[in-house]
């Protein structure tokens, strides 16, 4: 049953970007914005052609093999272990949902629909998507729980 949620967390999360995304190209056009919070956060459209920061760009083969295979590698860590904490199911439902969200854009179109634009004091931040938080989340969730099995053991010793 624990697995079972693993699997409904990646869904809803690839659902709830997917339709943000959706959304995003209906109503944008690309490199256009809303700005919604002045000298804050806009809604602003990019087509992705790399990865985080614009990275690895034209390298979409690349990044589709890399996906997938962390992808069944998580499916094979689910399928062999037991898993049984709220912050473990959480997490890897959310890395698993976020790298379905972006996999999907790039095999449907060749690059990753991005579209939250963050500035803070007069920098702007990389623009990102769901999908992007939705990973990024699950890995501090996990790393945070790693850290705290790890100092659990050493005050055991």
């Amino acid at each position: 049953m624990k697995k079972e949620k693993i699997y409904q967390i990646c869904v809803v999360s690839f659902m709830i970007d997917q339709f943000l995304k959706f959304l995003i190209t209906y109503y944008l056009k690309v490199e256009s914005s809303i700005t919604l919070i002045p000298h804050f956060f806009k809604i602003y459209y990019l087509q992705n052609k790399g990865a985080a920061f614009s990275s690895f760009q034209g390298k979409k083969y690349l990044l589709i093999l890399f996906s997938l295979i962390i992808f069944f590698a998580l499916a094979r860590h689910i399928r062999k272990n037991k898993i049984t904490k709220k912050v473990e199911i959480w997490s890897l439902g959310l890395i698993m949902g976020g790298l379905v969200g972006n996999l999907i854009d790039r095999l449907l179109y060749g690059y990753v629909i991005d579209y939250l634009s963050f500035t803070f004091f007069g920098y702007s931040f990389a623009v990102f998507n769901m999908a992007d938080v939705f990973i990024v989340s699950g890995v501090i969730l996990l790393w945070f729980e790693i850290i705290k099995q790890e100092i659990g053991e050493k005050r055991k010793v």
